[in-house]
Protein backbone atom coordinates (compact mmCIF):
# COMPACT_ATOMS: atom_id res chain seq x y z
CA UNK A 1 0.00 0.00 0.00
CA UNK A 2 1.67 3.19 -1.19
CA UNK A 3 0.45 6.51 0.12
CA UNK A 4 -0.24 9.15 -2.56
CA UNK A 5 2.09 11.61 -0.81
CA UNK A 6 5.10 9.26 -1.21
CA UNK A 7 7.29 9.43 -4.34
CA UNK A 8 8.42 6.14 -5.89
CA UNK A 9 10.45 6.20 -9.10
CA UNK A 10 8.71 4.11 -11.77
CA UNK A 11 11.87 2.02 -12.29
CA UNK A 12 12.13 1.01 -8.62
CA UNK A 13 11.30 -2.66 -7.97
CA UNK A 14 8.96 -2.76 -4.98
CA UNK A 15 7.21 -5.96 -3.88
CA UNK A 16 3.42 -5.84 -3.91
CA UNK A 17 2.87 -5.87 -0.15
CA UNK A 18 5.50 -3.28 0.78
CA UNK A 19 4.03 -0.33 2.71
CA UNK A 20 5.45 3.11 1.90
CA UNK A 21 4.21 5.88 4.20
CA UNK A 22 3.69 9.57 3.25
CA UNK A 23 6.57 11.88 2.35
CA UNK A 24 9.06 9.08 1.68
CA UNK A 25 11.17 9.14 -1.50
CA UNK A 26 12.41 6.06 -3.34
CA UNK A 27 14.83 6.59 -6.24
CA UNK A 28 15.37 4.43 -9.32
CA UNK A 29 17.57 1.33 -9.18
CA UNK A 30 16.10 0.33 -5.82
CA UNK A 31 14.76 -3.09 -4.85
CA UNK A 32 12.61 -3.75 -1.77
CA UNK A 33 11.44 -7.21 -0.70
CA UNK A 34 8.07 -8.46 0.51
CA UNK A 35 6.61 -7.33 3.81
CA UNK A 36 8.95 -4.38 4.34
CA UNK A 37 7.59 -1.22 5.94
CA UNK A 38 9.00 2.15 4.84
CA UNK A 39 7.99 4.77 7.39
CA UNK A 40 7.31 8.44 6.70
CA UNK A 41 10.11 10.77 5.62
CA UNK A 42 12.46 7.95 4.62
CA UNK A 43 14.87 8.49 1.70
CA UNK A 44 16.06 5.44 -0.24
CA UNK A 45 18.56 6.38 -2.93
CA UNK A 46 19.97 4.58 -5.97
CA UNK A 47 21.63 1.22 -5.38
CA UNK A 48 19.61 0.14 -2.34
CA UNK A 49 18.74 -3.57 -2.08
CA UNK A 50 16.46 -4.12 0.91
CA UNK A 51 15.26 -7.57 1.95
CA UNK A 52 12.00 -8.97 3.25
CA UNK A 53 10.13 -7.89 6.39
CA UNK A 54 12.43 -4.98 7.20
CA UNK A 55 11.30 -1.84 9.05
CA UNK A 56 12.69 1.59 8.11
CA UNK A 57 11.78 4.32 10.57
CA UNK A 58 11.31 8.07 9.89
CA UNK A 59 14.28 10.15 8.84
CA UNK A 60 16.64 7.37 7.79
CA UNK A 61 18.65 7.76 4.57
CA UNK A 62 19.68 4.57 2.80
CA UNK A 63 22.30 4.34 0.02
CA UNK A 64 23.43 7.96 -0.12
CA UNK A 65 26.72 8.64 -1.91
CA UNK A 66 29.85 7.83 0.13
CA UNK A 67 31.48 10.63 2.09
CA UNK A 68 34.78 9.83 0.41
CA UNK A 69 36.70 12.27 -1.81
CA UNK A 70 37.88 9.35 -3.96
CA UNK A 71 34.29 8.55 -4.92
CA UNK A 72 33.60 9.72 -8.49
CA UNK A 73 29.95 8.80 -8.90
CA UNK A 74 30.44 5.15 -9.89
CA UNK A 75 27.50 2.79 -9.49
CA UNK A 76 27.54 0.94 -6.17
CA UNK A 77 25.07 -0.57 -3.72
CA UNK A 78 23.80 -1.03 -0.19
CA UNK A 79 22.45 -4.50 0.68
CA UNK A 80 20.21 -4.94 3.73
CA UNK A 81 19.14 -8.48 4.65
CA UNK A 82 15.77 -9.80 5.80
CA UNK A 83 14.05 -8.87 9.10
CA UNK A 84 16.41 -5.98 9.81
CA UNK A 85 15.20 -2.87 11.64
CA UNK A 86 16.63 0.57 10.81
CA UNK A 87 15.55 3.15 13.37
CA UNK A 88 15.16 6.94 13.17
CA UNK A 89 17.74 9.10 11.38
CA UNK A 90 20.15 6.28 10.54
CA UNK A 91 22.42 7.00 7.56
CA UNK A 92 23.91 4.16 5.47
CA UNK A 93 26.25 5.05 2.59
CA UNK A 94 26.77 2.83 -0.43
CA UNK A 95 30.13 1.30 -1.37
CA UNK A 96 32.99 2.52 -3.51
CA UNK A 97 34.81 1.04 -6.49
CA UNK A 98 38.08 1.46 -4.55
CA UNK A 99 37.00 -1.36 -2.21
CA UNK A 100 33.99 -3.71 -2.12
CA UNK A 101 31.61 -1.59 -4.23
CA UNK A 102 28.91 -2.34 -1.66
CA UNK A 103 27.93 -1.77 1.95
CA UNK A 104 26.31 -4.87 3.39
CA UNK A 105 24.07 -5.37 6.44
CA UNK A 106 22.90 -8.88 7.27
CA UNK A 107 19.67 -10.48 8.46
CA UNK A 108 17.92 -9.85 11.80
CA UNK A 109 19.95 -6.76 12.69
CA UNK A 110 18.84 -3.85 14.86
CA UNK A 111 20.37 -0.50 13.91
CA UNK A 112 19.20 2.04 16.48
CA UNK A 113 18.60 5.76 16.05
CA UNK A 114 21.30 8.11 14.71
CA UNK A 115 23.74 5.36 13.75
CA UNK A 116 26.01 6.10 10.77
CA UNK A 117 27.36 3.25 8.63
CA UNK A 118 29.92 4.47 6.12
CA UNK A 119 30.91 3.09 2.73
CA UNK A 120 32.12 -0.49 2.26
CA UNK A 121 31.21 -1.68 5.76
CA UNK A 122 30.25 -5.33 6.15
CA UNK A 123 27.83 -6.05 9.00
CA UNK A 124 26.94 -9.68 9.79
CA UNK A 125 23.69 -11.25 10.95
CA UNK A 126 22.00 -10.59 14.32
CA UNK A 127 24.12 -7.50 15.01
CA UNK A 128 22.89 -4.73 17.33
CA UNK A 129 24.27 -1.21 16.89
CA UNK A 130 22.99 0.93 19.76
CA UNK A 131 22.04 4.62 19.44
CA UNK A 132 24.58 6.96 17.83
CA UNK A 133 27.22 4.35 16.98
CA UNK A 134 29.46 5.81 14.26
CA UNK A 135 31.19 3.46 11.82
CA UNK A 136 33.88 4.79 9.49
CA UNK A 137 34.52 3.15 6.12
CA UNK A 138 35.70 -0.41 5.41
CA UNK A 139 34.73 -1.84 8.82
CA UNK A 140 33.78 -5.50 9.30
CA UNK A 141 31.46 -6.52 12.14
CA UNK A 142 30.77 -10.25 12.38
CA UNK A 143 27.64 -12.10 13.54
CA UNK A 144 25.98 -11.53 16.94
CA UNK A 145 28.06 -8.47 17.86
CA UNK A 146 26.64 -5.77 20.14
CA UNK A 147 28.18 -2.29 19.96
CA UNK A 148 27.19 0.06 22.79
CA UNK A 149 25.78 3.53 22.25
CA UNK A 150 27.88 6.52 21.11
CA UNK A 151 30.80 4.24 20.21
CA UNK A 152 33.06 5.42 17.37
CA UNK A 153 34.87 2.80 15.27
CA UNK A 154 37.91 3.72 13.18
CA UNK A 155 38.14 2.73 9.51
CA UNK A 156 39.30 -0.79 8.58
CA UNK A 157 38.64 -2.13 12.10
CA UNK A 158 37.29 -5.67 12.47
CA UNK A 159 35.07 -6.85 15.34
CA UNK A 160 34.81 -10.62 15.81
CA UNK A 161 31.65 -12.67 16.23
CA UNK A 162 29.81 -12.64 19.60
CA UNK A 163 31.87 -9.70 20.88
CA UNK A 164 30.37 -6.92 22.96
CA UNK A 165 31.81 -3.39 22.93
CA UNK A 166 30.92 -1.12 25.84
CA UNK A 167 29.08 2.13 25.26
CA UNK A 168 31.08 5.29 24.62
CA UNK A 169 34.12 3.39 23.38
CA UNK A 170 36.72 4.52 20.85
CA UNK A 171 37.61 1.46 18.78
CA UNK A 172 40.99 1.91 17.11
CA UNK A 173 42.10 -1.73 16.92
CA UNK A 174 40.45 -5.06 16.13
CA UNK A 175 38.22 -6.65 18.78
CA UNK A 176 38.52 -10.46 18.78
CA UNK A 177 35.55 -12.86 18.88
CA UNK A 178 33.68 -13.91 22.06
CA UNK A 179 35.01 -11.08 24.26
CA UNK A 180 33.84 -7.96 26.05
CA UNK A 181 35.81 -4.79 25.34
CA UNK A 182 35.63 -1.65 27.47
CA UNK A 183 37.59 1.16 29.17
CA UNK A 184 39.80 3.83 27.58
CA UNK A 185 41.97 2.93 25.81
CA UNK A 186 39.79 0.02 24.75
CA UNK A 187 40.99 -3.23 26.32
CA UNK A 188 39.94 -6.83 26.87
CA UNK A 189 37.38 -6.99 29.70
CA UNK A 190 36.64 -10.71 29.85
CA UNK A 191 34.56 -13.23 27.94
CA UNK A 192 31.05 -12.33 26.78
CA UNK A 193 29.78 -15.29 28.80
CA UNK A 194 26.20 -14.06 29.22
CA UNK A 195 25.80 -13.53 25.49
CA UNK A 196 27.34 -16.91 24.73
CA UNK A 197 25.00 -18.71 27.13
CA UNK A 198 22.00 -16.98 25.58
CA UNK A 199 23.10 -18.32 22.20
CA UNK A 200 23.43 -21.91 23.38
CA UNK A 201 27.15 -22.23 24.15
CA UNK A 202 27.77 -24.90 26.81
CA UNK A 203 29.69 -24.20 30.02
CA UNK A 204 32.47 -26.46 28.71
CA UNK A 205 32.77 -24.41 25.52
CA UNK A 206 32.75 -21.12 27.44
CA UNK A 207 35.49 -22.44 29.74
CA UNK A 208 37.53 -23.45 26.69
CA UNK A 209 37.24 -19.93 25.25
CA UNK A 210 38.14 -18.49 28.67
CA UNK A 211 41.30 -20.62 28.83
CA UNK A 212 42.36 -19.44 25.37
CA UNK A 213 42.04 -15.78 26.33
CA UNK A 214 43.81 -16.31 29.66
CA UNK A 215 46.77 -17.53 27.66
CA UNK A 216 46.54 -14.63 25.20
CA UNK A 217 46.01 -11.76 27.63
CA UNK A 218 47.11 -12.96 31.07
CA UNK A 219 49.87 -15.48 30.34
CA UNK A 220 52.74 -13.02 30.09
CA UNK A 221 53.47 -13.91 26.45
CA UNK A 222 53.26 -11.77 23.34
CA UNK A 223 50.46 -12.69 20.97
CA UNK A 224 52.67 -14.62 18.58
CA UNK A 225 54.09 -16.89 21.30
CA UNK A 226 50.70 -17.23 22.99
CA UNK A 227 49.12 -18.37 19.72
CA UNK A 228 51.87 -20.95 19.22
CA UNK A 229 51.26 -22.25 22.75
CA UNK A 230 47.48 -22.45 22.19
CA UNK A 231 47.94 -24.28 18.90
CA UNK A 232 50.38 -26.73 20.45
CA UNK A 233 48.66 -27.45 23.76
CA UNK A 234 44.92 -26.99 23.27
CA UNK A 235 42.59 -29.42 21.53
CA UNK A 236 41.53 -28.15 18.07
CA UNK A 237 37.97 -26.78 17.85
CA UNK A 238 36.06 -24.34 15.68
CA UNK A 239 36.27 -21.66 18.37
CA UNK A 240 40.00 -22.17 18.99
CA UNK A 241 40.76 -21.98 15.28
CA UNK A 242 38.51 -18.92 14.83
CA UNK A 243 40.39 -17.03 17.54
CA UNK A 244 43.81 -18.05 16.21
CA UNK A 245 42.87 -17.04 12.67
CA UNK A 246 41.48 -13.70 13.84
CA UNK A 247 44.71 -12.74 15.61
CA UNK A 248 46.97 -13.94 12.81
CA UNK A 249 45.08 -12.15 10.06
CA UNK A 250 44.53 -8.87 11.91
CA UNK A 251 45.87 -5.92 9.93
CA UNK A 252 45.26 -3.14 12.46
CA UNK A 253 46.41 -5.14 15.48
CA UNK A 254 44.21 -6.46 18.29
CA UNK A 255 43.19 -4.64 21.49
CA UNK A 256 45.41 -5.43 24.45
CA UNK A 257 44.67 -6.93 27.81
CA UNK A 258 43.86 -4.85 30.87
CA UNK A 259 46.68 -4.10 33.28
CA UNK A 260 47.03 -2.34 36.62
CA UNK A 261 48.91 0.45 34.83
CA UNK A 262 45.69 1.22 32.91
CA UNK A 263 43.82 1.57 36.22
CA UNK A 264 46.47 3.95 37.59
Amino acid sequence: MNQPLAYIHPEAKIAQNVVVEPFSTIYKNVEIGEGTWVGPNVTIMEGARIGKNCKLYPGCVISAAPQDLKYKGEASTVHIGDNTVIRECVTINRGTAMDKNTTNIGDNCLVMAYVHIAHDCIIGNNVILVNSVQLAGHIEIQDFVIVGGTTAVQQFVKIGAHAMVGGGSLVRKDVPPFVKAAREPLTYAGINSIGLRRRGFSNEKINEIQDIYRTLFLGGLNHSKALDKIELEMVPSDERDEIINFFRTSERGVIRGYSQKDAD
